[in-house]
């Protein structure tokens, strides 16, 4: 369904009976008393802000909690890991060369500065090695958890007020992404440079306990302050995209805490978020209307990622895996590979070999030929010691890959099917839909931890790792962060 610009059709009888006080919705029509005619429509930030401000957490299911409490644990390792990463250093450089107000702290450093800053910086690192997990078009909500931690770190906030306010991010990126399905697959904007601002903004107005109007502002701000290019994945600006997100929704929410305007249509209005941005894709209409009656983090789920690369490579990687396995001493044989993705896949990972550790994580030839000949890919994958092997660059020449024509317009998810040709002319194949650490195939805990510990590892001794782990894993039951702030300091 598609809806013309300004709009947004919005049920408002269902979300009001979700969500109990909660504003009408843009296109809701209600008589009002004492007056004749038809109430104009509500503003779909209003919807949103109303959610935010009245979302209640005791009521939300345990499952909920648990998936939040999982998003913090995985997004801190990948954060610490991460921090490990060139384009890291390079961010907190900039960031110490300001010399700001040294409130709030950044991960894996002795560095401190203000929020922005800080969650610029932790935002970097976050996505730095493309290790942070999937939800909603890729990683939509990097830049949440790396802003809503200084913030919290500066106002005081509890854990559990922290999970509130990224289950409401979360809830908002969803929204986004199903309204524009496809501004990411074939518009060619990045998530998490897109939606990451304005569910970094939600998130943190909640954080702050801003009333409704100013969340409007927020929200319309960060509107504004959303970019990114798909263009720039496998550089360091890719990473970019999430500090800079994460800088702008406490931006966006900080300077709506003091009146800083915005309009209240910034996201459905003409030439608005949608309008601007999404032009002639398909639009739905309606995808707001459970806003606060389900919740998309635990109904769709994300995928925490089990390899540190470009997760539309990550079906392909487990076919390739299956394959290896049954070939077994076979692997000698074989003539060539061609991985079958979906075109969305196809736009972002690359044919070509590798010059550097970002291009490497999108680089089919690479990521296929490692796997082939060494098992699943691993941090130590993407150096440049690794993408120096001769025995992989000569290996990567049999790669290829092509959009299958079978699932060519999925974008909900990442299929990938590989085939292998052996020497004397035989085939082998397979198809994997959902990768793992999906919903449908999830990492275990013991898999989780291993995954914190090899991230953490990059930047902390083994003992402050295990007491960050064990920290993070006690979300959200911790009365206070006190403690974790020491924990995330180094040097």
């Amino acid at each position: 369904m598609r809806f013309q610009s300004g709009a947004l059709n919005f049920n408002r009888r269902a979300f009001l009976a979700a969500a109990g006080s909660l504003a009408a919705g843009p296109g809701a029509h209600a008589q009002d008393p004492g007056q004749s005619g038809v109430r104009p429509p509500r503003k779909l930030a209003e919807a949103v802000a109303n959610f935010a401000v009245a979302y209640d957490p005791s009521k939300a299911p345990p499952e909920l909690i648990e998936r939040a409490r999982v998003a913090f644990v995985d997004t801190v390792g990948v954060m610490l890991g991460g921090a490990h990463e060139d384009v890291a250093v390079l961010a907190r450089e900039m960031v110490k060369a300001e010399e700001s107000a040294p409130r709030a702290t950044i991960a894996a450093s002795a560095l401190r500065a203000t929020p922005q800053l800080a969650a610029l910086a932790n935002g970097v690192a976050a996505h730095a090695m493309d290790y942070d997990f999937s939800y909603a078009s890729g990683q939509s909500v990097s830049p949440v958890i790396p802003a809503l931690l200084p913030l919290a770190e500066t106002l005081g906030s509890t854990p559990a007020e922290a999970i509130a306010a990224f289950i409401v991010g979360a809830e908002v990126a969803a929204r986004l992404v199903r309204t524009a399905p496809k501004i990411s697959a074939l518009g060619g904007w990045h998530a998490v440079g897109m939606v990451g601002p304005i569910a970094t903004a939600v998130a943190c107005a909640r954080l702050m306990k801003l009333p409704a109007p100013a969340i409007v502002d927020a929200i319309g701000i960060s509107a504004s302050l959303a970019s990114g290019v798909s263009a720039n994945f496998g550089t360091m600006t890719k990473p970019l995209h999430s500090g800079h997100a994460a800088r702008n929704g406490i931006m966006a929410a900080l300077l709506a805490s003091k009146g800083f305007t915005s309009s209240a249509t910034a996201l459905e209005g003409k030439s608005g978020y949608f309008d601007t941005f999404n032009r002639a894709l398909p639009q739905v209409a309606g995808a707001f209307d459970d806003l606060g009656s389900r919740h998309d983090l635990l109904e769709r789920g994300y995928k925490i990622k089990r390899y540190p690369c470009g997760g539309l490579s990550h079906t392909a990687i487990d076919a390739t895996l299956a394959l290896r396995e049954k070939l077994g001493g076979r692997v000698a044989e074989i003539a060539k590979v061609e991985a079958g993705i979906t075109r969305n896949a196809f736009q972002r990972i690359g044919s070509a070999y590798p010059d550097s550790i970002e291009s490497a994580k999108f680089s089919m030839p690479y990521i296929g030929a490692w796997t082939v000949l060494n098992g699943p890919p691993a941090l130590k994958t993407f150096t440049m010691a690794e993408i120096g092997d001769p025995r992989v660059k000569a290996f990567a020449t049999k790669i290829s890959h092509r959009v299958d024509p079978e699932f060519a317009d999925e974008v909900e998810e990442a299929p990938g099917r590989v085939r292998v040709t052996l020497t004397n002319g035989e085939t082998l194949e397979e198809k994997v839909w959902y990768a793992s650490g999906s919903p449908q195939n999830p990492m275990t805990p013991a898999q989780i931890e291993a995954k914190f510990m090899d991230c953490a590892r990059l930047t902390m001794k083994d003992e402050q790792a295990r007491r960050v782990f064990a920290w993070t894993s006690a979300l959200p039951e911790k009365a206070s962060f006190a403690d974790l702030w020491g924990l995330l300091r180094v040097g």
